[in-house]
């Protein structure tokens, strides 16, 4: 299926090289003495893509090496959001300088690549699984993602072209089953998220049964979450909520691949998200070598 190409580069903070200088810091909290044997003479390494996959992670892989002192040259077909079909090792760019500095951002730069293009991968299988079946809704990643290694995952399911759901605690309200027990009723718990969220921030509630779903949004819920649901019940409850709250999102969740996902797509599901996206993804091979 063809696929538009958006470049998503610009979202990135500017925390990003904070973040990215912590991943060098933690590889290489002494000593390097592989670093001191091929010391500090300029060298060229080529990036090497070895299996097949929707390439991502390209803003990483740059801001490695360019905290290193080092060059990134890439190759035109190095696109990010493009599927390659590797049958052979593919170059994708070339890195030049020191020898030392080109080793020590290798393994970092690698793994953030390999990882993002795995998340992309995935995503880009799911979102057009479910656009082949004419549905309109959105394909979505969750929150579980890898500690300190959210942005990477969250930017690859933007380039696979799925929804990244909420970015953190603080990008949306989501009361889920321990909030609700916790503050007493689903009423209560919306009624008082407002007004701290006020007007801004979207409120998803987690549902266990239509009727919650019901009570969530007369209480003001903007989105409510059908978790768990057999995909019968899902899609006969979701007819019924729409009916009487044709504006709040519905969301479902709860144990859905991309294999099952079919079976839970209907027009009054606006939304289907897949932990797995984020937490058992494959991950695509690259290596980079030096050029002797």
């Amino acid at each position: 299926m063809a696929q538009e190409i958006h470049n998503f580069e610009s979202l990135l903070p500017q925390s990003l090289e904070t973040v990215i200088n912590q991943w060098i810091q933690d590889d290489m909290p002494s000593f390097d003495v592989g670093g001191m044997v091929v010391g500090s003479g300029e060298k060229k390494a080529h990036l090497l893509m070895k299996s097949s996959g929707v390439f991502a992670g390209r803003p990483f892989f740059d801001k490695v090496f360019t905290i290193l002192g080092c060059s990134v040259e890439w190759e035109d077909a190095a696109i990010e959001g493009v599927y390659n079909s590797v049958g052979e090792k593919v170059v994708l760019a070339t890195v030049t300088g020191p020898a030392h500095m080109i080793l020590r951002g290798e393994r970092t730069a690698l793994n953030t690549l390999s990882r993002c293009s795995g998340v992309a991968t995935l995503s880009r299988e799911a979102s057009d699984a479910a656009k082949s079946l004419g549905w309109k809704g959105w394909v979505a990643g969750t929150r579980k993602t890898t500690p300190g290694f959210r942005i990477v995952e969250k930017y690859g399911l933007l380039v696979g072209g799925a929804a990244t759901h909420r970015l953190d605690l603080s990008q949306m309200v989501m009361l889920k089953d321990n909030h609700i027990w916790a503050s007493g009723s689903i009423q209560k718990a919306v009624e008082f998220a407002r007004k701290a969220a006020g007007f801004s921030q979207k409120i998803e509630v987690e549902c266990q049964s239509l009727e919650e779903a019901l009570e969530a949004a007369q209480a003001g819920a903007d989105i409510v979450m059908l978790d768990n649901f057999t995909p019968d019940n899902l899609r006969k409850d979701a007819e019924t909520f729409k009916k009487q709250f044709p504006n709040v999102l519905v969301e479902a969740s709860g144990g859905i691949t991309t294999e099952t996902m079919p079976h839970f797509l209907s027009p009054n599901v606006d939304i289907v998200s897949q932990g797995k996206l984020t937490q058992g993804y494959p991950c695509v091979d690259f290596s980079l070598k030096i050029v002797h």
